[in-house]
């Protein structure tokens, strides 16, 4: 956590400075009420565009690909974490209708549902094969995968469950977590990315590719080895917070993306909103962004940003709700692509403003999930992230609006986090350290906010 401002002077400006929109109560959603995070976001107003998308052209094969493409990692889902397929199948026609023809997923997101959710959709969809694309991963990420053999048999049941004879992109998921050895055991030891290299030669991949998380040391292995592999597309994450990061070259979307610009080699967006923290950011940077446009969403801007990039092919959001899709459909369609002073504007003063709060830097990837002791790891922290942003963390109980924060934090977790599924029941066992893109110290910070937890419930805070 970057900390440019101490807590107590955070918690002193947060409380104070009066927003330009109406945000919602952290955590306190009743059922059958629409998720605060709409609120948040600050939508767009008026009619949802059909015919106005704004497209990239894939320079290899002359795909017209859509700027937002849909990520179908956050799906909407029932009682007791079913799916609701109805709702994903109206969601998908719905952008299809508007201009969204890339869609994303992979064999690891929403525990193992989230392929055969999309091809069900798709098909749902009535839209022919050749009116969308179709990218998943290679998602072999236990050392049970590792095989020749068990990495094949993902990418067939990946075609199986997606209804399809061939995937438009595929992708190497998630190179640098680890270094260099889970490259080798998991893609080069074992023969699969030949493998898979015949398979695109064969027409059954379209567009090979690999996501980036990680050690930048095997992002510029990879990228050594253009030549050799022929990389079509490379994902990377990217946002204006992140955009210049001297300390970790593997978060700075500056040198991630030219990286691969100078190599002509299409460069596809994930994180746009840093998991959705840069549409859910306090109150006076609400204001400090609605200052300069203020019928635009919060989130438009990180989309305006990243969009901006001329060698961007796709922008990836994962649209839970409706409100989310529309709003991201209205900033691209058209995209009012950024002038220079306020690209300089997002990067430097926005972003310095959105880091120097102590929020925890989950992207609410899930890639930590599930723990083996049950916890619900990102659901803790997106608590934790939302009350920050409201002000209900309080320092102290001299703290103006204690009793209101206090009640405000500790009902909002057991209404947003099962009591069994809290962090007081993390064991440090740090299964969950390695699979975390981030590079957070979960168990730590799991610790820190059970004992913020206990000293509120203690009244000893």
């Amino acid at each position: 956590m970057k900390k440019d401002i101490n807590r107590r002077e955070f918690l002193k400006l947060s409380g104070t400075v009066a927003a330009t929109t109406a945000l919602a109560s952290c955590g306190m959603k009743g059922e059958g009420e629409a998720d605060e995070d709409l609120d948040y976001m600050g939508h767009h107003e008026g009619p949802v565009p059909t015919d106005k998308m704004t497209y990239r052209i894939n320079p290899k094969t002359g795909d017209k690909v859509s700027i937002l493409g849909y990520g179908w990692m956050r799906l909407p889902t029932k009682e007791g974490d079913e799916l609701d397929q109805e709702q994903i199948n109206l969601l998908c026609k719905y952008a299809l209708d508007h201009g969204v023809n890339y869609f994303d997923t992979s064999p690891a997101y929403c525990r193992g549902r989230s392929e055969a959710s999309l091809g069900e959709a798709l098909e749902a969809s009535g839209y022919r094969r050749d009116q969308y694309y179709i990218a998943t991963k290679l998602s072999n990420f236990s050392p049970q995968q590792y095989s020749f053999e068990e990495g094949k048999k993902i990418f067939e049941n990946s075609l199986k469950f997606l209804r399809t004879d061939y995937v438009d992109y595929l992708l190497l998921h998630s190179i640098g977590g680890g270094g260099m050895g889970p490259i080798h055991q998991r893609f080069l030891d074992n023969g699969l990315l030949d493998w898979l290299m015949e398979q695109r030669e064969a027409g059954r991949i379209r567009n090979l590719g690999f996501s980036f998380h990680g050690d930048v040391a095997a992002y510029d292995w990879m990228l050594d080895h253009h030549d050799k592999y022929k990389w079509d597309f490379v994902q990377i994450q990217a946002n204006y917070c992140d955009w210049h990061n001297e300390d970790d070259l593997g978060r700075s979307g500056e040198y991630l993306y030219n990286e691969l610009e100078k190599r002509g080699i299409p460069a596809v967006i994930m994180e746009p909103l840093l998991g959705g923290r840069l549409s859910k950011v306090p109150d006076h940077v609400v204001a400090h962004l609605k200052q300069r446009k203020p019928e635009n969403s919060v989130a438009s801007w990180a989309f305006r940003y990243i969009g901006s990039k001329k060698n961007v092919l796709t922008v990836l959001s994962g649209m839970t709700f409706m409100e989310h899709l529309e709003d991201n459909i209205r900033t691209y369609s058209p995209l009012e692509e950024l002038t220079e002073d306020e690209q300089e504007w997002l990067e430097g003063e926005t972003a310095e403003l959105i880091k120097s709060f102590p929020t925890i830097d989950c992207n609410d990837c899930s890639y930590c999930m599930p723990c083996p002791y049950g916890l619900d790891i990102p659901g803790i922290f997106v608590h934790y992230n939302k009350c920050v942003n409201t002000g209900n963390v309080p320092e102290s109980q001299q703290a103006e609006n204690y009793k209101k924060a206090r009640r405000a934090f500790l009902v909002g977790y057991d209404r947003s986090v099962p009591k069994l599924r809290q962090a007081n029941h993390c064991v440090q066992c740090r299964v969950c350290i390695p699979h975390c893109p981030q590079q957070i110290d979960i168990p730590r910070q799991l610790r820190r906010i059970d004992e913020f937890v206990e000293q509120l419930k203690q009244g000893t805070l």
